[in-house]
């Protein structure tokens, strides 16, 4: 199949419009709908749905798993090139990146330094943000090669690694803690107690009050700060409680700056590593990176 169709209906997706994607391209709206209309005659069925925002049809998804394949292989290519003339340091182009998926705590954390080397070796990386529970969909769906998610089935066509487990704890600052909730955090305040969010798929303070307390079912009032620092300095600012991972405020907690609510417990949450099970040194590099990193930093799985 043509490439450049491929990496076009691949733009529309990720831009999430034809124009955006025709200026990623650099070439204008109406070629967009020239590659796209051909590729969708190649193939002989209708692969995007206009609607807002824009969606792939199943046919789509395929072709755009198919996108992210031959970008893996053009990496494959350069980074061998690489080896054989080291004095050439051109990356991907900017629009061939690799992409991968990552919840914004392990991001915030320590998912970010083993990346580096690849990136800094030529890598064109893109890493996608959302919700530990939903990043998988990302690699469902095709626009990504890997991700990091709490899923503990393999996709079909994929690999699985066990990472670790994540601990979260409850925390508000001092002043707070000490008007609000002076004895922490009991069956009894939890629900007077504003909490500070990622954002509405996030149910970790829900569940750290449900696991804390042996509740079936709770509901917490929430605020939302899309920013795992962001939800930190809320909290810090007075916001409310958050339920945060512990590598995140370990120094505010020993430092004083932060009260752990509910000293001894914390929420475990198990992470996996999937991607697609394809030969190809860009991704078992990729893939090395991330679970050698999760060894160092995150507690063993089933811990």
């Amino acid at each position: 199949m043509d490439t450049d169709a491929l990496e076009c209906l691949a733009a529309i997706v990720e831009e999430g419009g034809f124009d955006r994607a025709a200026q990623r391209l650099h070439i204008t709206q109406s070629a967009v709908s020239q590659r796209l209309r051909a590729l969708e005659a190649q193939v002989g069925t209708v692969l995007i749905v206009r609607s807002r925002p824009l969606k792939p049809t199943p046919a789509g998804r395929l072709l755009l798993k198919h996108a992210q394949q031959m970008r893996l292989l053009r990496a494959d290519l350069e980074r061998d090139l690489r080896e054989l003339a080291p004095g050439n340091r051109a990356g991907a182009r900017e629009h061939e990146r690799v992409a991968i998926a990552i919840n914004a705590d392990s991001i915030a954390t320590w998912a970010l330094d083993p990346l580096g080397p690849l990136v800094r070796e030529g890598l064109a990386l893109e890493i996608i943000t959302d919700d530990q529970d939903f990043t998988h969909e990302w690699l469902r769906s095709g626009q990504v090669l890997g991700c990091v998610t709490t899923l503990a089935q393999p996709l079909r066509g994929c690999k699985l690694v066990p990472l670790g487990a994540m601990h979260y704890v409850a925390v508000a600052s001092r002043d707070y803690a000490r008007t609000h909730a002076p004895q922490g955090l009991t069956p009894h305040n939890f629900s007077r107690l504003p909490f500070v969010a990622f954002n509405r798929k996030d149910d970790i303070p829900a569940e750290f009050v449900q696991q804390a307390f042996g509740l079936s079912r709770v509901a917490v009032g929430r605020s939302f700060v899309p920013s795992s620092q962001g939800q930190v300095r809320a909290v810090r600012s007075g916001w409310g409680a958050s339920v945060v991972p512990e590598l995140l405020v370990r120094e505010a907690l020993a430092a004083g700056e932060l009260v752990d609510l509910l000293p001894g417990r914390s929420l475990p949450v198990q992470l996996y590593w999937h991607c697609w099970n394809l030969a190809s040194e860009v991704l078992d590099a990729l893939t090395k990176a991330i679970v050698d990193a999760a060894s160092r930093v995150l507690a063993p799985a089933g811990d």
